[in-house]
């Protein structure tokens, strides 16, 4: 009785849909419910995010603030702090962060605090789904537990289901509704009501056998791209000790029409997933007793990349005569890639501290990001002019957003470090640049 009754409010599109988090995965994710019609109630933690929501506003760069105004003005959407709203809803979408533990390990606390403010409001007929990225076996051992002892069946009287969240943000072909979902329930009638609801926002639904391999899918993807980066970073430092151009090796590569798939060496890897998202794999094996050695050799050398980028940066001013201690170095672009303001885990902070644990005075500049917190601190981008490019030691390109003038940036630089092959198109000029791979060998 509760499935048909809620099938038919999600075809009629009368169901409530709450989402929990309204950050980079559960704003677009709220946005396209409220697009299709849906009701949607907003539920986070932050008053500063719910004021400017319902401010008509947006904090999110691919979100903008005329369609959260247009949804809120209608009615369609409304975000709040007050976790007791969430009992008019007929299905919860839980989209909290998953971050790790100093020592790598699952840092749960969000989940285990959504998953007490979800159950708080459960009702027979409510359809719970965990989008956030965690380890295999977190939507049985995490949320069924907690949904049962509050007296409800998982598939009968509550349906209970995983469906990981594939944002990539500033893509500007593929964002929430054109990204196949997969969804796994507990059981067939929990997935037959999650493919049902996101079937009604999104072009195209996968569903599969159980709750684990979906949370296992989503894993699949970020470790294939940590592994590959990985690998493509690794042939550039080959290619930097054979004195071997990288790009033009990957590009030529590339052209192969089978059997490869191109990936490109930079200066780190950023963003919440691709840096966090193996390891929820990895310490659910070690658990097992098993080693993932791809994943945790693919982490040593993505990890090490920053490392890298500095010692090319000192060489590069020791070739000019100059001590990293006391100079003065530019980074462009801290957003960890091209186009977005998303800073977390990227790698030109870890670059940006090396420097300065070194005695080097930095600054940036970001068309994206005017300013940021770290470590207590406020800093802010300087503009980025010829006498700023002139007066730098050492410039650095770190994310090459396309905003960037980068033959503008060669004519006025003394040196640059480029990460990114940002200026593998501009004209010869004064300016030195150094590469992720020199294109002389080094000494043996």
């Amino acid at each position: 009785m509760h499935k048909s009754q809620l099938l038919s409010r999600i075809q009629s599109h009368d169901a409530v849909v709450a989402v929990v988090g309204l950050g980079y995965v559960g704003l677009p994710l709220a946005m396209e419910f409220a697009e299709a019609g849906f009701t949607v109630i907003g539920y986070d933690v932050s008053e500063r995010v719910v004021a400017l929501l319902n401010a008509g506003e947006s904090h999110i760069q691919d979100i903008s603030a005329a369609l959260v105004a247009k949804h809120v003005a209608s009615g369609h959407f409304i975000a709040t702090t007050d976790a007791a709203r969430m009992k008019a809803s007929d299905a919860i979408s839980i989209a909290v962060p998953t971050p790790l533990g100093k020592t790598r390990d699952p840092d749960m606390t969000y989940v285990h605090a959504a998953t007490q403010a979800v159950v708080a409001q459960a009702h027979p007929g409510l359809l719970i789904v965990l989008e956030s990225t965690t380890y295999p076996g977190t939507t049985r051992e995490v949320l069924q537990p907690a949904i049962e002892a509050a007296g409800f069946t998982v598939g009968t009287d509550v349906f209970l289901a995983f469906s990981p969240e594939r944002v990539d943000p500033g893509n500007p072909v593929y964002h929430t509704k054109n990204t196949p979902k997969v969804v796994g329930g507990v059981t067939p009638a929990c997935t037959e009501v999650a493919t049902a609801l996101y079937g009604a926002v999104i072009d195209t639904v996968v569903p599969v056998s159980s709750t684990e391999t979906a949370e296992l899918v989503k894993l699949l993807e970020n470790t294939f791209r940590s592994v590959n980066i990985g690998l493509v970073n690794e042939i550039a430092i080959v290619c930097d000790k054979l004195g071997v151009n990288v790009w033009e090796v990957i590009d030529a590569a590339a052209t192969k029409p089978f059997g490869y798939m191109k990936f490109t060496p930079g200066p780190g890897i950023g963003g919440h997933c691709i840096p966090l998202d193996p390891h929820y794999l990895a310490w659910k094996m070690r658990t097992l007793n098993y080693k993932t050695r791809f994943i945790d050799l693919a982490s040593e050398i993505n990890s090490g990349m920053p490392d890298y980028v500095f010692e090319k940066i000192s060489r590069g001013l020791n070739d000019n005569r100059k001590a990293v201690n006391g100079s003065k170095v530019l980074i462009l672009g801290v957003a960890y890639k091209r186009d977005i303001d998303d800073m977390r885990e990227s790698p030109a902070l870890d670059i940006m501290r090396l420097l300065e644990q070194r005695g080097a005075t930095v600054t940036f500049h970001d068309p994206h990001v005017k300013s940021f917190r770290e470590d207590g601190h406020v800093l802010h981008g300087v503009e980025l002019t010829a006498d700023v490019l002139r007066e730098s030691d050492a410039v650095v390109i770190v994310t090459d957003h396309t905003a960037y003038d980068f033959q503008f940036v060669v004519d006025h630089a003394t040196l640059v470090v480029d990460t990114r092959n940002a200026t593998g198109r501009t004209t010869p000029s004064a300016a030195r640049i150094v590469s992720l791979a020199d294109t002389a060998p080094r000494p043996v």
